[in-house]
């Protein structure tokens, strides 16, 4: 018996290899196994298995060395192979994401789990009782069941995942919970660990190796568990996988930003289909696509209307543009200041919410505009407070110019503002208050962050100034007051849904106000009016769905149509253009699909690599997944990479 292999370290050929007569009964297709490769053992994913072979080879055929331990799990190779077929990608390269599995050398002998004595009770309202009700039969007795929960900011969605959990835990079955970012994955695991009487592992980019193989041990038992993570958990075989939940469901931050940019939610909602279980989606601004689906497509759709404790906060609207004179500074209105000077005063907390770190955007000559920029990445340097220039996605650093390297005076204007300066103005402000920062560059520190978060849960931070990291999920019950800086800074963002997801950043970061409070308030600052500074007050949240539905129709894009995305690289400009022409010209002939493009991103150059998009639009998915085969196996110079749903 013989077998055709993919090595997993990317080398893109099937190999031929042998069956030793050990295995000659074992079923091996989707199976990991250990090959020989020149002097050493690697491993490899068997995609075919067969009993001869059609010609003598001229060169000695080896056999295979070992099979793998891995998890039981029927429904994983098709599930990855539908996956793979849908990314339009080879399956190898989905199984070489958990192949720090097993390449890690084992660290523990036996599995530890957390003493269980007996479950918790978890006590719902008439409004959650009505979600666990609908979905625990289905949890019983399996079937593929998407289900959409709107519940306004700290109603307790938390409260019915548990008790689903719970639910799934006596039925010996796994359950997958999924959190847009590394942050919330932490916050949710401290907290399940310690209110529900049921294993809690994670897997994301902050876990330690023994974790990892500890996760990896768990599965091999075929023990129920609750996985908490990002991406990678939906990539793991599990044999016993009987919910799936999806917090924060219309979150970004669930679409890959490398390749394969992989949709986690849409991953979700594939493994729940292909392995006929229930699944949850949560948000307080669920997503314009969920709620479509909720009306067209069968999807249950339940809301929660009532807050768990406190009181929704009051909204108003202050306009930057008027009245500027009459501040000490551009950035805090007086109704700011004073509303923040009352917060000190009662020894309640403040929130200020701008989406930027930092301390300006970019800083500019006065003299001849020259902006410093990064050369290998075609963005803006940002400054931030030890003086230097950041590039945000290379990560590149430059100290600050003495003078302009264009017109060689020392004139530079500061442009914008970002969480750096904004703390440095409330210091000048309110010298007596503790204030603290919360953004990419202090949340990705993880022991800081969950100390400046435990801080601020104790009330001895008064003011935390952050960016989106403090927008979801976390209940800071002493927060009274909310100041969102710039509300329409991002609506005039290049994307068809910037409306959509200003929207729900702005909804999200007020939620945070008055959550266990009888007064809270929000106060938005803004330099335009735009139509959806109305819908801010969180009940008239499904008021923006309807008008948003109507323009998403006229001009079909998602969900009223499929939008996908082909991203060519290369590091000569001019050679990455011309095949994006040659890709224009091919698709060209299909005549089912609107051809955008070829578009010059918002940042062009990453690295020293240029970029060109291509986008397709069409009613269903099958016709893009054809015009993509129909050039996907074709030679470019450049690397060009698809991704089925463009957000």
């Amino acid at each position: 018996m013989y077998i055709h292999v993919r090595l997993l370290n990317g080398f893109n050929k099937l190999l031929t290899y042998q069956v030793p007569s050990i295995y000659q009964h074992e079923q091996l297709i989707g199976r990991v196994v250990q090959v020989p490769l020149r002097n050493q053992l690697v491993h490899a994913l068997v995609e075919h298995q067969f009993e001869s072979l059609q010609e003598t080879p001229s060169f000695t055929i080896r056999e295979l060395n070992s099979l793998n331990a891995f998890p039981q799990d029927p429904h994983y190779v098709s599930f990855i192979n539908k996956l793979a077929e849908y990314q339009q990608i080879e399956s190898y390269i989905l199984i070489q994401r958990i192949q720090q599995f097993l390449t890690s050398e084992k660290e523990d002998e036996a599995i530890i789990y957390e003493q269980i004595n007996q479950t918790q009770q978890v006590v719902l309202t008439e409004e959650q009782e009505k979600v666990y009700s609908f979905l625990a039969p289905y949890i019983e007795k399996p079937l593929f069941q998407p289900t959409l929960v709107h519940g306004v900011t700290g109603s307790g969605k938390t409260e019915i995942y548990k008790k689903l959990i719970l639910k799934a835990y006596q039925k010996n079955k796994t359950s997958i919970v999924l959190l847009p970012e590394v942050t919330l994955a932490l916050q949710f695991a401290h907290l399940f660990k310690h209110t529900l009487a049921v294993p809690v592992l994670s897997f994301h980019s902050h876990n330690t190796k023994k974790e990892k193989e500890l996760l990896w041990q768990t599965l091999l038992a075929h023990k129920p568990i609750v996985i908490i993570g990002v991406h990678l958990p939906i990539m793991l075989p599990i044999g016993n996988l009987g919910l799936i939940i999806v917090d924060e469901e219309h979150e970004v931050g669930y679409q890959e930003k490398k390749h394969p940019k992989i949709n986690t939610k849409e991953a979700a909602l594939l493994r729940a289909q292909h392995y006929q279980i229930p699944i949850l989606l949560g948000s307080a601004t669920p997503s314009t696509t969920s709620l479509y689906n909720s009306q067209k497509k069968g999807w249950k759709f339940f809301q929660l209307t009532k807050r768990y404790a406190g009181n929704f906060p009051i909204i108003k609207i202050i306009n930057l543009t008027e009245k500027k004179h009459q501040r000490k500074n551009f950035w805090i209105s007086k109704e700011l200041e004073q509303a923040i000077r009352q917060r000190l005063e009662k020894k309640e907390q403040t929130i200020i919410f701008l989406n930027r770190r930092g301390v300006c955007f970019f800083i500019q000559c006065k003299n001849c505009s020259y902006t410093p920029i990064c050369h290998h990445c075609s963005v803006s340097l940002t400054l931030h407070n030890d003086n230097e220039l950041h590039c945000h996605y290379c990560g590149k650093k430059e100290p600050y110019p003495t003078q302009c390297p264009s017109c060689k005076k020392d004139n530079f204007l500061k442009k914008g503002i970002g969480t750096q300066q904004v703390v440095s103005i409330l210091e000048k402000l309110f010298p007596m208050a503790h204030i603290a920062r919360a953004d990419l560059d202090t949340s990705s520190k993880k022991k800081e962050w969950h100390k400046t978060i435990e801080q601020f849960n104790k009330g001895t931070i008064d003011i935390m100034v952050g960016t989106q990291t403090i927008t979801k999920g976390y209940h800071f019950p002493k927060v009274t007051l909310v100041g969102i800086l710039w509300a329409d800074l991002n609506l005039n963002f290049p994307a068809y849904h910037a409306a959509e997801t200003t929207l729900q950043q702005l909804i999200q970061v007020a939620g945070r106000a008055g959550r266990e409070s009888a007064e809270s308030l929000v106060l938005v600052q803004t330099m335009i009016d735009h139509p959806i500074f109305k819908f801010i007050n969180e009940i008239n949240y499904i008021g923006f769905y309807a008008s948003e539905i109507s323009k998403r129709m006229l001009l079909s894009y998602p969900p009223c149509g499929r939008f996908s995305e082909i991203e060519l690289i290369h590091k000569n400009e001019s050679t990455v253009e011309k095949d994006a022409q040659k890709i224009i010209n091919l698709l060209a002939k299909n005549k089912n699909i609107t051809i955008l493009g070829p578009a010059i991103p918002p940042v062009s150059k990453i690295k020293n690599l240029h970029r060109r998009k291509i986008y397709l639009k069409a009613a269903s998915f099958i016709p893009i997944s054809e015009a993509y085969q129909s050039i996907k196996s074709k030679k470019f110079a450049s690397k060009h990479y698809f991704t089925p749903a463009s957000f």
